[in-house]
């Protein structure tokens, strides 16, 4: 594999950066500074017609939530609701919002971002918890927002690919509705450490082994790691399971565990779009403003999604 000419620039830009690595700071200090960079590298922020913030819930309890409209339809509209990266530690609703514009514009759909609880202040299984009660509180009140009920699609970026991953089994697991489709970006599907690509890819392509150890440690702390709501590779069934499209990158300490997760969806029988992007890192959802493969990318998870949510119409 060759690793793609700009993607170089960028880890030579990040090498020169004077920013320290997240996991030398605070949990508050580094996701301040993640939310300020992230953005350096994305696509320009979409326009939409409206962006509003839900505090999602009953009886006393909430998440916070932003949802994403492109354009007034006046009709049930098909729905994404999108859980961000940042190893269940950093990454916000302000992290992934160019993201959710890109895609509630490039798919045509609504996009539903989740504020899920973040570790280390709240480990493992608080932001599944959220995850779960925002989907379940959701289904109650697609009326109340104007959504297609039957269109709902669920989709997340590394540990947000986790999370979408979870969540499609824990609602099947729990007897309430399954998305239509999911969305995972470059997926944390094994958090036992035992695919080669997370020693081969470990360090020098942004996502090394100090990250992964932070992030790891911090939301899973000493829980058996092979617990399927933190491995979802882990889970026992499979079939049944909504369609997916699962993509991947070459240069990924990640991507061993995301193309096992999708062959092991196939192999259960369930329709999987594959994508591999082999000179891409981790991270290049947010990077499409610098780099064409990236960006190329990003419009390939868009047609995904509007595939998955259009069909037929």
């Amino acid at each position: 594999m060759t690793i793609d000419p700009q993607i170089e620039w960028v880890l030579d830009l990040i090498e020169k950066s004077p920013y320290p690595p997240v996991y030398t700071l605070s949990p508050p200090a580094a996701r301040a500074q993640y939310d300020e960079t992230v953005i350096r590298l994305d696509i320009d922020p979409a326009p939409m017609d409206s962006v509003v913030e839900i505090a999602l819930g009953r009886d006393s309890r909430f998440v916070r939530t932003r949802l994403y409209t492109p354009k007034q339809t006046g009709a049930a509209d098909p729905l994404l609701v999108w859980l961000h990266g940042g190893g269940w530690t950093i990454g916000s609703l302000e992290s992934c919002d160019r993201t959710c514009r890109g895609l509630a514009a490039r798919a045509d759909c609504r996009v539903l971002a989740v504020d899920y609880a973040l570790a280390p202040e709240h480990p493992f299984p608080a932001a599944v918890d959220d995850v779960l009660f925002a989907w379940e509180t959701l289904q109650a009140r697609t009326s109340d927002y104007g959504i297609d009920p039957a269109r709902i699609a669920v989709g997340g970026d590394s540990a947000g690919g986790n999370l979408a991953a979870v969540l499609c089994h824990e609602a099947r697991n729990a007897g309430l509705p399954l998305p239509c489709f999911q969305l995972l970006i470059y997926p944390a599907t094994d958090m036992t450490g035992g695919f080669p690509s997370r020693q081969t890819y470990a360090n020098g392509y942004l996502l090394e082994e100090p990250h992964m150890s932070w992030f790891g440690d911090g939301y899973a702390g000493d829980t058996d790691r092979n617990d399927p709501r933190l491995s979802p590779l882990r889970y026992p069934e499979f079939a049944g399971q909504p369609p997916a499209a699962v993509h991947t990158a070459g240069f990924d300490p990640l991507q061993d565990e995301g193309i096992a997760y999708a062959e092991k969806l196939k192999a259960a029988g369930v329709p999987v779009v594959k994508r591999h992007y082999a000179g891409l890192i981790h991270g290049y959802l947010n990077m499409g403003g610098a780099v064409s493969a990236a960006k190329a990318a990003f419009d390939d998870a868009a047609a995904d999604l509007r595939a998955a949510l259009h069909a037929g119409r």
